[in-house]
């Protein structure tokens, strides 16, 4: 049974054109058991309209309209030539029915249902009905006559409109999907840059106080076993905070596991920006540290957004400003948001560098910086210091942007 409805949907051509045989035999058959006096003088063209009315039936779906306008100037030419209504007129519904559920110009379905409306009064007041009660014979035979015209039409119409509210449905939910699919890419996107840009915090602020502290302790080692020592230590200590840090981040992209509680270290806030200053006093920068305002709690992605930039800028310091570099970080509470200031007076960065993000991949921290900065709405200015050096400002309101 299946099988046999996916071959009517595959063929609509062919199951109309056997229909339309189907309807052509019955024409024929009731031409000649209706004998010759019903059709004196026009066998020929009740068989021209039969057969003619057959065609529409066959191209009904191929071209609806034009077979509406066939079947309209086949009624015309039975009223003129006095071809009474026979079986074969009975394709003036199926066209009706057609063009009314196909989704096609307007006018076409107007004519249909006009000519529908129309048909029956017509076909009454050229064969009128004979007897002592015509009048009402023939008003009600054009009445009950009508209605099949109306009904044909009014159940193509009704379908038409349910197939368009069904496609509009499935379109809705497509595109739904489509933007489902768009946000979820969109938020791995934002995951891996979010990831990204901690990797990189992590590694290159504390990879660079470990090299910082070996070619110390490799050029003091004979001189000053001690402080090798103490700059050994802080390599092991920096070492154990950036695989504490990283295996933090790893936990994050582990969503499938269990992991232990207290496994992961806390994320970094503003109250460890002091021990991030005392850390870096220790790699050999001097950095002058103060706070103004009144410290108070911050939300939990500003007070990582302050540390991260603070310990970028202190990276790029000691990276890019040379030797005997000084900086200074400045945390100033507002009443609506959290300000930063970290300068330094030493050589700078390259323009490229923080205008660019740098040709040959480096500048990526500054990239990182203000990405940050603009997913907690703040914003960030980052240049040349008048004077010499660089300066790194930024401003994070308390409440995120919408």
């Amino acid at each position: 049974m299946q099988r046999l409805y996916d071959f009517i949907r595959r063929h609509p051509t062919g199951v109309d054109t056997f229909w339309a045989v189907v309807l052509l035999g019955f024409s024929m058959l009731w031409v000649v058991s209706a004998g010759t006096g019903s059709v004196e003088g026009h066998p020929v063209g009740y068989a021209l309209v039969g057969l003619l009315f057959a065609l529409v039936v066959a191209l009904r779906r191929r071209a609806p309209e034009k077979m509406l306008v066939l079947s309209v100037g086949l009624g015309l030419a039975q009223l003129a030539f006095g071809i009474t209504p026979f079986v074969a007129d009975f394709a003036m519904l199926v066209i009706i029915y057609t063009v009314a559920v196909h989704d096609g110009p307007r006018w076409a379905s107007r004519l249909a249902l006009a000519g529908g409306l129309s048909a029956a009064t017509l076909s009454q007041l050229r064969w009128p009905v004979e007897g002592p009660q015509s009048g009402a014979a023939q008003i009600f035979f054009t009445i009950i006559m009508t209605v099949p015209f109306a009904l044909a039409w009014v159940l193509g119409d009704s379908l038409r409109t349910r197939r368009a509210y069904f496609a509009q449905l499935e379109e809705r939910a497509s595109r739904l999907e489509q933007e489902r699919e768009a946000q979820a890419k969109v938020a791995v996107a934002a995951e891996r840059a979010r990831i990204a840009r901690e990797l990189h915090d992590v590694v290159a602020h504390n990879v660079s106080v470990m090299v910082v502290q070996a070619d110390g302790a490799a050029y003091v080692m004979d001189s000053s076993p001690e402080t090798a020592k103490q700059a050994l230590d802080t390599i092991s200590t920096t070492g154990r905070q950036a695989l504490a840090e990283m295996r933090r981040l790893l936990g994050i992209l582990r969503t499938g596991e269990h992991q232990e509680a207290g496994e992961y270290v806390p994320q970094p806030d503003v109250k460890q920006i002091e021990d991030l200053v005392e850390q870096v006093r220790g790699a050999g920068l001097t950095v002058d540290f103060a706070i103004e305002g009144s410290p108070r709690p911050l939300p939990s992605g500003v007070e990582l957004t302050a540390y991260r930039i603070v310990q970028e800028a202190l990276t790029n310091s000691r990276k890019h400003g040379g030797p005997d570099v000084g900086a200074s970080v400045r945390l100033v509470y507002f009443d609506d948001g959290l300000g930063l200031l970290v300068e330094d007076d030493g050589r700078g960065a390259p323009q490229e560098m923080y205008e660019d993000g740098g040709a040959d991949g480096r500048g990526h921290g500054l990239i990182g910086m203000r990405e940050r900065v603009g997913m907690v709405g703040g914003t960030l200015d980052a240049g040349p210091r008048p004077g010499g050096g660089f300066r790194i400002s930024a401003l994070l309101p308390l409440k995120p942007a919408h």
